[in-house]
């Protein structure tokens, strides 16, 4: 009978330990990493940037046609998406920035940061520190 009822305490114990361990985990908020930068260029001013110091461009027929990523295929190709890793929660404001963050969720299910409710888009030939693209086909670098 001590036996059994030890036991039974013991397993009772385990999965109340269990069970606020799994509590603890689920309420705890995701993960918040800074995904831009502001990066000063010469000719543009501040422009908004990916930590790795990319410029960020945005599409005018996606400022056009709000809530829709028309962007994709080759597009994105040449105008890689700054997607949102899995578990980082995107805050809207930030200190030093203006304007609103967000996601949207892209055809493939990923999500993508904006800026102001623009998806944002690196250009796939431009390095560190280069804007090359300002006003080229549509697209236009975020200036803050």
């Amino acid at each position: 009978m001590k036996r059994t009822l030890f036991a039974t305490v013991a397993f009772l114990a385990a999965a109340a330990l269990g069970a606020a361990n799994a509590m603890s985990a689920s309420s705890r908020p995701a993960a918040t990493t800074p995904l831009v930068k502001t990066m000063r260029t010469s000719g543009f001013g501040t422009v908004l940037a990916t930590r790795g110091s990319r410029a960020l461009y945005y599409w005018t027929p996606e400022r056009e046609s709000p809530g829709k990523i028309l962007c994709t295929g080759s597009c994105a190709r040449a105008w890689p998406v700054l997607v949102v890793p899995k578990g980082v929660r995107v805050q809207a404001h930030h200190p030093g920035f203006k304007g609103t963050f967000g996601t949207i969720g892209r055809p493939d299910g990923r999500r993508q940061l904006t800026y102001n409710r623009l998806p944002l888009y690196t250009y796939a030939h431009e390095g560190p520190r280069q804007v090359l693209c300002d006003d080229v086909d549509g697209w236009f670098v975020i200036r803050l």
